[in-house]
């Protein structure tokens, strides 16, 4: 897959966002780790897309898929925002791909299903590229920590839920996203 650079941003200063394009990814990096960074290889916590403007597209908790202000979401949490742009993609398509789960809820369980959808899986499901190709393709989930064990966080989040940690699933993270573009980072004031 061919992609471009992409540009560490601070989230509370937006001078990198007149090099955004229509149709890139933005990856929240935490300032400090978290429950998903803990059992991902990378430290992408969420990811959007950027629709023009002050717009991008999401799926947050609580909201589901939603068009939301670029200003407010680099300033919802503390970290960085990282911005991916995959070359070759067909970004009108893919926004259109997106759109049509806007108002679906968010999927606090990560499930394969397209009846609630995670940030991730809204783009892992709507980026095709020129020739109408999905560009990123499921991986299997992970909820374990280096030692391989599934972490006693996710154990209870599952358990809680009557329902069995999805290990190995099919699904999708933003740090595997992230990583998929293999492009570099450069710090931007």
């Amino acid at each position: 897959m061919k992609t471009w650079p992409i540009l560490l941003i601070s989230s509370v200063c937006c001078t990198a966002c007149q090099a955004l394009h229509r149709g890139d990814l933005l990856f929240h990096l935490p300032a400090k780790g978290n429950h998903i960074t803990e059992v991902t290889q990378g430290t992408a916590d969420h990811v959007s897309i950027y629709l023009g403007g002050d717009s991008v597209l999401e799926s947050i908790p609580g909201k589901g898929v939603v068009v939301s202000r670029l200003s407010t979401m680099l300033q919802r949490e503390s970290g960085q925002y990282v911005i991916g742009r995959v070359r070759d993609v067909d970004a009108e398509r893919s926004i259109s791909n997106a759109r049509r789960y806007i108002g679906l809820p968010y999927d606090s369980v990560f499930s394969s299903t397209t009846e609630a959808i995670y940030c991730s899986e809204l783009v892992q499901q709507s980026y095709v590229d020129k020739q109408g190709r999905q560009i990123f393709q499921p991986v299997g989930m992970s909820f374990h920590d280096d030692s391989g064990h599934i972490t006693a966080y996710w154990l209870e989040f599952y358990g809680s839920r009557g329902l069995e940690v999805p290990e190995g699933q099919p699904g999708s993270n933003p740090a595997d996203l992230m990583r998929k573009t293999k492009a570099k980072r450069q710090i931007r004031q």
